[in-house]
């Protein structure tokens, strides 16, 4: 019974330490302050911000009396997000994007980088590796203040972090947070990356407003990611929305059509160039967008269909093309699904994938400060 009581006291404690440091996130707050926003007792409240402050989370923040007030101003606390950094990684067949936050969310630095396609999996997976040390190196980032890494990687990713697909050459069955751990001592999560491009919308994108969210990834390949009440649904085998592998859907087709040999600015895509052209009424670039949308259209009422959204998100490579492509698009939903959901084009661009990864670590965090009074032990957790 002993060992009962305190493991529901350890249990208790760890789920007052997260209630403060939640509580002292979005702003600095007094002990009086944080007993009204926890809900817990002042001694245990005075408590545990001494413990935070002992492990450098948090510190005490200038507090000035306001007009009116004379006497000594009460303690002011506040959440130390520089005491850490969390990295989100998009790795793809043809680019790299790495972001670098901080513990509130705060994007510090981020570079891009075009990659070969043709690497093998074991280039690519060295590339990686020597990427996220160069990258640290440069931002200055001490391996000690580094609380998580995760990667978005296209293909379908299980719960234990394994890839599954054959998206990536050389890359199936391939346990990618263990092969990183070793190099880096924090907690590596791997993900597919239309479900981080999903999380990035209903976060900071065009879906903060909306639970109920399918997010359509389209680019070089097309996928679908899901969110039903306001949470990511993975699926049982991490395969939810996966709808480009079914053929006779002909997500996988579209790109097939989008081949513009018009006019071409210095420095712009192909998809930009269509997009611009499209943009201004020229009848091949508008023909070349409708079959696009009349391809994608079965996939997209099979999402609509199944789960009923409230929103769907265009995001990825197409997204240049998006405020036509989502007029051509409803027009052909109309005529396959019982009701049109409202569509939206993603403003993320290409951090989209990496931004969401940026909010799936900075989740684990929380989820560490839970199971843990004490510092994050080193080493992969």
């Amino acid at each position: 019974m002993d060992g009962v009581r305190g493991h529901n006291l350890a249990a208790l404690r760890r789920m007052n330490t997260l209630a403060v440091l939640r509580a002292l996130r979005p702003h600095p707050q007094t002990f009086s302050q944080l007993t009204s926003s926890t809900g817990l007792s002042r001694p245990t409240v005075e408590l545990l911000v001494e413990d935070l402050t002992g492990q450098g989370l948090v510190e005490e923040t200038d507090n000035a009396s306001g007009p009116g007030h004379s006497g000594r101003p009460a303690k002011r606390f506040r959440f130390r997000a520089e005491s850490g950094f969390v990295v989100g990684v998009d790795i793809g067949l043809h680019k790299i994007v790495l972001l670098l936050s901080d513990l509130a969310g705060e994007v510090s630095a981020a570079e891009q980088e075009d990659v070969d396609p043709a690497m093998t999996g074991a280039e690519r997976l060295a590339f990686l590796h020597t990427r996220l040390e160069q990258f640290l190196l440069d931002h200055r980032v001490r391996y000690e203040a580094l609380w998580a890494i995760c990667v978005g990687v296209p293909g379908v990713v299980d719960e234990t972090g394994r890839i599954l697909s054959i998206v990536v050459p050389e890359w199936t069955d391939l346990d990618l947070s263990r092969k990183l751990a070793g190099s880096f001592p924090c907690r590596i999560i791997a993900e597919n990356d239309v479900n981080l491009a999903t999380l990035a919308e209903h976060w900071r994108g065009a879906a903060q407003l909306a639970d109920d969210v399918g997010c359509v990834l389209a680019g070089h390949r097309a996928s679908c990611g899901i969110m039903i009440n306001g949470r990511l649904h993975r699926g049982r085998h991490g395969a939810a929305g996966e709808l480009g592998y079914l053929d006779q859907l002909g997500l996988t087709r579209g790109q097939d059509v989008l081949i513009w040999e018009g006019d071409r600015r210095e420095d712009e895509s192909e998809v930009e160039a269509l997009a611009r052209a499209a943009g201004q009424g020229d009848p091949a670039a508008l023909d070349i967008l409708d079959r696009y949308a009349a391809l994608m259209a079965p996939g997209v009422a099979a999402l609509v269909l199944a789960v009923d959204p409230e929103l769907i998100v265009v995001s990825g490579g197409m997204t240049p093309a998006g405020e036509t492509l989502t007029a051509l698009l409803t027009k052909h939903l109309r005529e396959i699904t019982l009701h049109v959901p409202r569509l939206a084009v993603s403003t993320l661009g290409e951090r989209g994938v990496a931004l969401g990864a940026v909010r799936k670590a900075l989740d684990s965090v929380d989820a560490a400060l839970a199971d843990t009074v004490g510092p994050l032990p080193p080493g992969p957790r």
